[in-house]
């Protein structure tokens, strides 16, 4: 296909009339005409010319017109050739054929019978030109960038960043320096040569690369991200993305792998050093809070109502220590969640039953403030989980609890769950005040809380919902979070059903 050009056309014919008449005829087809006389001519034409379509009379003096077509296909070159005689015969018409020959044109003819036989001739060479261009494009796979000498492939070796790149088959076809150093791969290993099983011990992580490689992930954006561990000293985040070719198909995948060595060393102190000063504080303070609550009773004793100043000041005191206090709980309960300590006491539990619990315990405070808060659960129980149902109660807990806070009076809590593929799905949705789209990104933040007229005024400690993502995550989990002003807020949390072992110790 390289050697024609669509735009070429050679008319071979003994008649001068019929080789003119049909020049003009291609012509305003915006074709570029080349007329020969005998087959001899015409083959001298094509060899000089990148000819893509001839019109071949089969009976010529000398080369007559199948000596002529057995001499083209013998090149091949793709060039269609329609043939066109005053002695059409159907076994002519079948020899042509079987000698490569596209079409077949009897004489005379009329004007819009050779239009028509062209335009076909040449929709069909647009169609091959086209598809042997997408069979070439084909060919340049991922594979390529290991070999390929080019600005890209310079600047993905200059990357700090861990660099390694699969095919559509899983396979990995490039690895940058950092990669090789970062995992303490043999430099001497070419990329075909290192299986995905001998570079990750996780099996988990070896897997989705794979699935993601071979086009399996219809939504991108949930991907999670991978922590690993080289030699008990070296930390990794690990993030898979789909590479994407021109028409959205999936090609491979490309890894990226950043060092978070140093960020781990910084929280590990930064968590010894808080969990150190919150087992400090709490035992103190919770002495201060009985004391206080020791007085105001005795307070109460000597007759002195709730409403004097005595008492009001006492019990705002007492307020900000057990504030104080939760708090302290909750920093303890990160830290133990960021030191990665196993559960307490991990046991097959039932979700859906523990929802129900947890409802039934937190619809008090719903009633007080005269909402409805329902926990809808499947009629066939959930498969189980393994997990300490301690961590499992105050994930739910939390959530749900947050609903009952930021909704306002008469509002409407729902909680429910279902399968959702392998995972256990449950969803705790409101009509309460909403979160704005501006603060989406800060609310799993430490001590990060939405502050407004309506919210003001509700007591918390901003860590109620990093710790639902820390327990979530350990738990391979997944969170997420759709709200809008004044309609309310949607809380949606996957649980792998799988063996997890997570919880607070």
């Amino acid at each position: 296909m390289e050697n024609i050009d669509p735009k070429k056309i050679l008319v071979i014919d003994d008649e001068p009339s019929l080789r003119e008449g049909a020049r003009r005829i291609l012509s305003k087809m915006n074709f570029e005409v080349f007329l020969a006389s005998k087959g001899e001519d015409g083959l001298e034409v094509i060899d000089k010319e990148p000819i893509a379509i001839v019109l071949l009379d089969m009976k010529m003096p000398g080369m007559d017109g199948m000596e002529v077509l057995k001499c083209i296909m013998a090149l091949e070159r793709g060039i269609i050739v329609i043939v066109i005689t005053g002695y059409a015969t159907v076994e002519t018409a079948i020899e042509a054929m079987q000698r490569g020959a596209y079409n077949f044109i009897p004489k005379p003819y009329q004007p819009d019978q050779l239009r028509i036989a062209v335009s076909r001739a040449r929709e069909k060479l647009e169609f091959a030109i086209e598809t042997k261009r997408l069979q070439e494009e084909r060919k340049r796979t991922l594979e390529d960038l290991h070999t390929e000498k080019s600005r890209t492939l310079t600047i993905i070796e200059s990357l700090p960043n861990g660099v390694m790149v699969t095919n559509s088959e899983g396979r990995v076809v490039l690895i940058n320096p950092a990669c090789y150093r970062y995992l303490d791969i043999d430099q001497k290993k070419e990329p075909g040569d290192i299986k995905l099983e001998y570079i990750f011990k996780s099996q988990e992580l070896c897997d989705l690369i794979l699935d993601i490689s071979k086009g399996r992930y219809i939504d991108y954006t949930d991907i999670p991200a991978h922590e690993i561990e080289v030699n008990n000293k070296k930390f990794f985040m690990v993030r898979c993305r789909p590479v994407m070719g021109e028409r959205r198909e999936c090609l491979g995948a490309v890894v990226n792998i950043v060092d978070i060595s140093t960020m781990k060393a910084i929280d590990q102190v930064k968590s010894e050093f808080v969990a150190k000063v919150t087992h400090e504080l709490r035992s103190p303070l919770s002495t201060i809070h009985e004391q206080l609550n020791m007085v105001m009773m005795s307070n109460m004793g000597e007759n002195r109502g709730e409403g004097s100043e005595d008492q009001y000041i006492l019990s705002r005191a007492k307020e900000k220590t057990k504030a104080l206090i939760a708090t302290i709980g909750d920093l303890l309960d990160l830290s133990r969640i960021e030191a990665g300590m196993a559960a307490k006491d991990p046991k097959p539990i039932q979700i859906d039953e523990i929802l129900k619990n947890v409802g039934d315990f937190l619809n008090a405070r719903a009633v007080a403030k005269n909402q409805t808060l329902t926990v809808t659960t499947p009629e066939n129980p959930l498969p189980p989980i393994t997990a300490d149902p301690m961590a499992v109660e105050s994930v739910f807990g939390n959530l749900i609890s947050n609903a009952i806070n930021y909704t306002q009076e008469g509002g409407q809590i729902d909680v429910t769950c279902d399968l959702a593929g392998n995972n256990i799905r449950v969803k705790v949705k409101d009509n309460g005040f909403g979160i704005d789209a501006k603060y989406m990104d800060k609310i799993f933040e430490r001590f990060y809380r939405v502050k407004n007229d309506k919210t003001r005024f509700i007591n918390g400690t901003g860590l109620g919902l990093p710790i639902v993502k820390g327990i979530v995550d350990s738990m391979n989990g997944y969170i997420n979070v759709e709200s809008e002003v004044n309609r309310g807020t949607s809380f949606t949390v996957l649980i792998p059903i799988k063996k997890t072992s997570i919880g607070i110790m």
